[in-house]
């Protein structure tokens, strides 16, 4: 709370005497400060707080809650008046008034009505200082009522004519919000043809055949009470010409029908507001709405202007496709005449609309509390302004001041009261009411007289710190009742102030414009005024400033380089400072490129973008301070070329902190050549244990120059460290001193420890020895102990040297057993080891598997099962079962002969087994032995079974010898696999003609033992096709294949070349190939004139993917084609000189390309024989023979 005293600042000279700084009291009103303790113990007049709005609208569903809320010491009392009388709550059991407080409760949800409680009420808080007034609260219930009923006819119009449906929604409280939607409640859509106007009708510009519809509805939304209130469906339907003409017809002349022109265009006219002129008056600070809406055709826009002015721009807002304006927060200067324009292409016109704007009354001066001492004079003032200017009057306590008790200190002057030389019963609750016809102003202000001895408000003993050499300002915060005066002391003492430093402010603040070191100390400030004194010390400390005593400097670096900057701070030892750092005030890039690092910002692969000013900011709770360096980046420059390497070795080594198992290891680095050492690797050589030998110790990172390391006992340590960047390692720096560290017991126990036996009477114990840096001292030994897994014997134990096997002898065949070995040296032992589980020696197995069968599969294909041996007598660990099965004689020849022994391991407990890749009809012998880690058991009696017969292989060759003109000799050799007993031979063989079609399948079979036989019967100078395998019982085997042909008439063959060289046959045949080439000009013609023939329809039926349409490109045929032209034959071999042909060495025929021996030409030359030449029925492997057929053949064939 400031206390309003000297207008300008009061300079104190120093003087012999204590200082002494006063505050002298002006003509004014005593403030109270808001401090808590201060208002507790203060009387104070009451004052409302909160209070319901002036027109209360309620929800009549819901309790009324009229809000009085008020404060004043002692806590005032509340009561109500009802329409200017007194509305007693106790005697209406619906009303309750809140504990503590104003507020009314009306319970009208329970029972009662709303409208039982309408009226004005005004609440009143009083208390022994006086009573304060609320306004005039107007409570009135929400009305949502429903729209009246009506019939409403459907609207029918002409295309283009103008329309206004009508809303005119019931009145309600407060006015409801009107908008208009379809059944299914979308809004319509609105534009500048269609709108809606202020007071709710839908308006038209011009209608469209669009706009017919049953359901325009117009809805009111009343937000008070949530409810929307709809009125009746409006039908609307826009008729087009043709549509009247129509209806028209029926009964007028045809010189009454309208013209092809739908709708005439007009000039625009208003629809609202009526005429050329019109009136609108608002009040000060409402929103000013101003509304034209014109029809025409086409649809009119709509302008603003306002004469002799311009319109707000900042208030100034345009609604509802600028037919509506609106200015916010109108003022009187707002008043005055308003133009609408409303134009279209054929023409425009106007409207003017005067606006008047007037004013409720609105503060100039609002009264304001006063706090006033005994015999001093204060006034409270009331201005308000208004349109017309507002009456002002004034009550005292809620009464008319004409009539309330008369006060002599106090004098009425218009809108203000001036009081002189009050007294305590002065108090009292002044109301200020300010009205004209459009509403009310009314305020509270109490003048309160008291007589309060000095308060002092600040802290006791706040400790202030203050930077050197800037102001200190050392709160005095205070409160009496007269005025009191401040007197500032400095230390206990009161020491003596002799130059001209410190500044008195009027609230008692003492300023000390610049403090010195020597400004420290306790400062006592006093306040006194007739009632009394107080005082309160407070503590001023003087801090060094902060500084930055390395500043950044400016860099220029190229790019791709690294940069840092130094910013070191000195400040205070009291306070702590936080250093950031900024780029061009701003944050550091989130990059991991910038590091800060106690007094440094490194920035790292510097680029373009690093560029700027880089700033040091230092900041403690009391002061700050910055500096800033610019970093500029350029190219590299091309020469010197900066010169790269790894870095240079560390040197310098030392050892500190010497202890058992740790020391420090401090160096210096070396150059790092350009770029960056990124860390540290660190070596040791065991001078005792492995002398020349260097070992990993640790890495630390490239800022880093000391290691704390960690030893182990009984090592002669030397150390060596190197340093790496990007470019590799350097060379190792010179060794440290040695140090060799104290002998240890070991810390470790040998590692992958085992016991497995050699023999079936011992266990041998083996282990990794622990190597001479795990030793941890001298004389390194095992204790190697052991006992039986599954007996309750004691541990058998022995102490060995620094070896890593140890044999028991004399154990029984495979048991377990428990081993543990346990290093130590003449310092002690290592920790307790695990026991680990081992074996003694294996033996071979005893028993041989029992009930061994074997179940045949398949010819190829044999199971064999048979019974586990007994566990123990295996005598060692389980391998698995291994079968020996071999072939002993052929069920064929009953011939015996050893063959190769084959063997199957199968692993684990498995008891039985596959044999796959047997031989059909044979005689098998085979026996099972059980396998341990020594070796095989005994075997298993021999069984014997027998594979059943297979199919044969393909016999072994077959040739084809003495061909005459009507037989053919065949040999061959039997299967080299017969697999069973042969029952037969199959021969099969068809003859090839000319064009490589196959005939008929002879089948003949052949009995087993013959390997020779001729074919009788057959035709002259034909090719044949033979096809050739064995059978058994079960089925036939492989086939063999050969083509042969028989030998040809010499005579017939002289007689038919005689023939082709006569000039008749030539000439006949010259006469038919020109036949061909006509009948084949005829099909081009009769093709390009769309005709078809037969056989393209039979070939669309057939869709033969071997026959290609013809190409429109090049004019070739193709509808169809002989094979020949688009698949050439393969070239095939021609049958050796013995006749013999391989299988895969067959050619393709024509039979493949779809050629019969039934085709031929009709009379227009097209093909109308089938594409259906044999296939070969019988599967044959390869391709047949495309050798070409003699001219003989080619003369037999055409004949």
């Amino acid at each position: 709370m400031q206390l309003k005293i000297m207008p300008k600042k009061k300079r104190l000279s120093a003087g012999r005497a204590p200082l002494m700084l006063f505050l002298c009291q002006m003509i004014s009103a005593l403030e109270v400060p808001l401090d808590p303790k201060l208002l507790e113990d203060l009387v104070q007049p009451p004052t409302i707080t909160q209070q319901s709005p002036k027109d209360y609208i309620i929800d009549p569903r819901e309790n009324i809650v009229i809000q009085c809320e008020a404060k004043g010491k002692p806590p005032p009392s509340f009561s109500w008046t009802r329409n200017g009388t007194h509305f007693d709550i106790d005697k209406d059991p619906l009303v309750t008034m809140k504990p503590g407080s104003g507020t009314l409760t009306i319970n009208i949800m329970s029972e009662g009505k709303a409208e039982t409680y309408e009226g004005v009420y005004q609440c009143t808080a009083r208390n022994e200082r006086g009573a304060a007034i609320s306004n005039n609260i107007v409570i009135r219930p929400s009305r949502s009522p429903l729209w009246t009923k009506e019939k409403l006819e459907p609207i029918t119009l002409r295309n283009g004519q103008s329309l206004v449906l009508p809303c005119r929604p019931p009145i309600g409280l407060p006015p409801p919000i009107i908008f208009w939607m379809d059944n299914s409640f979308q809004r319509l859509p609105q534009s500048e043809r269609v709108s809606q106007g202020l007071n709710g009708d839908l308006y038209f510009s011009n209608v469209l055949p669009e706009d017919t519809r049953e359901d325009y509805i117009c809805y009111a939304r009343f937000n008070h009470t949530q409810t929307i209130q709809q009125k009746q469906p409006i039908s609307v339907k826009v008729i087009s010409v043709d549509e009247l003409n129509d209806t028209i017809a029926a009964n007028l002349s045809d010189t009454e029908f309208y013209g092809a022109k739908s709708h005439r265009q007009r000039p625009p006219t208003f629809l609202t507001p009526d005429g050329n002129t019109s009136r609108k008056e608002e009040l000060r600070g409402n929103v000013l709405s101003l509304e034209c809406i014109a029809e025409g055709l086409p649809t009119p826009i709509i302008y603003w202007i306002k004469e002799d002015g311009t319109l707000p721009i900042n208030r100034t807002f345009y609604r509802n496709f600028k037919k509506t304006l609106q200015i916010v927060q109108v003022t009187e200067a707002d008043s005055g005449n308003y133009q609408c324009i409303a134009k279209n292409s054929l023409g425009a016109i106007h409207h003017t609309i005067s606006v008047t704007v007037k004013a409720a009354p609105y503060w100039i001066i609002a009264p304001q509390n006063l706090v006033l001492s005994p015999e001093e004079d204060g006034t409270l003032i009331c201005r308000a302004n208004g349109n017309p200017k507002p009456r002002i009057s004034w009550l005292s306590n809620g009464v008319p001041i004409e009539i309330a008790p008369d006060d002599p200190s106090r004098k009425i002057d218009g809108d203000t009261i001036i009081f002189s030389k009050v007294q305590e019963r002065s108090s009292a609750v002044y109301q200020c009411n300010a009205s004209n016809e459009y509403g009310y102003l009314l305020a509270n202000a109490f003048v309160n007289v008291l007589a309060e001895p000095p308060r002092i408000l600040t802290s006791a003993n706040t400790l202030y710190q203050v930077i050197a050499n800037r102001p200190a300002l050392l709160d005095c915060a205070f409160f009496g009742s007269p005025l009191p005066a401040i007197e500032w002391f400095k230390d206990a003492k009161g020491s003596a102030l002799r130059e001209d430093i410190y500044v008195l402010h009027e609230n008692g603040t003492l300023e000390i414009p610049v403090a010195q070191k020597d400004s420290t100390g306790t400062y006592t400030c006093v306040a006194r005024n007739k009632l009394g004194m107080a005082k309160n010390d407070v503590h001023l400390e003087i801090k060094d400033p902060t500084r930055i005593i390395k500043q950044p400097e400016y860099a220029v670096v190229q790019r791709g380089s690294t940069v840092s900057f130094e910013c070191k701070v000195k400040h205070d030892h009291t306070l702590i400072p936080t250093v950031t750092w900024l780029k061009d005030h701003g944050e550091l890039p989130n990059d991991g490129r910038f590091t800060v690092d106690k007094d440094y910002l490194v920035v790292a692969d510097v680029n373009d973008d690093d560029g700027g000013t880089y700033t040091c900011v230092a900041n403690t709770t009391l002061d700050n301070v910055s500096a800033s360096a610019v970093l500029s980046v350029v190219a590299p420059t091309p020469t010197p070329a900066p010169i790269y390497d790894v870095p240079n070795p560390p040197f310098d080594l030392e050892l500190t902190d010497q202890l058992d198992r740790s020391v420090q290891l401090s160096w210096t680095p070396g150059d790092d050549n350009n770029s960056p050492i990124t860390k540290f690797i660190i070596e040791y050589e065991d001078a005792m244990h492995e002398p020349g030998l260097w070992h990993h110790q640790a890495e630390v990172p490239g800022t880093q120059t000391t290691a704390q390391l960690k030893l182990s006992p009984y090592v002669n340590y030397s150390f060596r460290v190197m340093a790496e960047n990007n470019l590799g390692r350097s060379l190792p720096s010179e060794a440290s001193e040695q140090y060799l560290t104290k002998a240890a017991e070991p810390d470790k126990n040998p590692t992958a420890v085992e016991g497995l036996g050699s023999e079936p009477d011992n266990l041998v114990i083996t282990w990794k020895p622990l190597n001479g840096f795990e030793s941890n001292g001298p004389g390194l030994q095992y204790k190697v102990s052991w006992r039986q897994k599954d007996g309750d014997d004691e541990w058998t134990s022995v102490v060995v040297a620094n070896v890593s096997k140890y044999i028991v002898s004399g154990t029984p065949t495979f048991v377990p057993y428990l081993i543990k070995v346990q290093a130590l040296n003449d310092a002690g032992f290592a920790p307790e080891p695990a026991a680990v589980m081992g074996h003694s020696g294996e033996d071979l197995p005893m028993v041989a598997p029992g009930n061994v069968h074997v179940n045949v599969v398949n010819s190829t294909l044999a199971e064999v099962h048979w019974d586990p041996v007994p566990l123990k007598s295996i005598r060692g660990h389980l391998q698995g079962y291994r079968i020996y099965y071999w072939k002993a004689q052929s069920s064929l020849t009953r011939n015996r002969r050893h063959i190769e022994k084959k063997i199957l391991t199968f692993q684990g407990s498995k008891t039985h087994g596959m044999l796959p890749g047997l031989e059909p009809f044979s005689h098998y012998t085979l026996n099972v032995r059980v396998v341990n880690g020594k070796g095989e058991g005994p075997a298993s009696p021999d069984k014997v079974f027998n594979t059943p017969e297979g199919v044969p292989s393909a016999p072994s060759s077959l040739k084809i010898v003495n061909p005459t003109l009507d037989s053919l000799t065949l040999e061959w050799e039997p299967p080299s696999h017969p697999n069973g007993i042969l029952t037969e031979y199959t021969l099969k063989y068809q003859p090839i003609n000319s064009t490589h079609e196959l005939g008929p399948l002879v089948d003949l079979k052949i009995p087993a033992n013959k390997t020779r036989w001729i074919l009788k019967n057959l035709n002259i100078s034909t090719r044949y096709k033979f096809y050739f395998y064995a059978q058994t019982a079960a089925g036939s085997g492989s086939q063999i294949t050969e083509e042969a042909i028989t030998t040809v008439d010499e005579a017939m063959a002289s007689r038919q070349v005689d023939i082709a060289t006569q000039g008749w046959f030539i000439g006949l045949m010259c006469a038919v190939a020109l036949l061909i080439l006509i009948l084949l000009i005829v099909c081009f013609v009769r093709r390009n004139k769309g005709g078809k023939y037969p056989v393209k329809e039979k070939e669309d039926a057939h869709a033969d993917p071997e026959i290609q349409p013809m190409k429109e490109d090049d004019g070739t045929f193709g509808e169809y084609s002989d094979a020949e032209d688009h698949k050439p034959l393969k070239k095939g071999s021609r049958t050796p000189s013995d006749r013999t042909v391989k299988k895969e060495d067959s050619d393709d025929s024509l039979v493949d390309y779809g050629e019969g021996v039934n085709g031929q030409f009709n009379e227009d030359g097209s093909f109308i024989g089938q594409y259906s030449g044999k296939k070969e029925k019988e599967p044959a492997e390869g391709n047949e023979s495309s050798e070409a057929p003699s001219p003989v053949n080619a003369m037999n064939s055409f004949v």
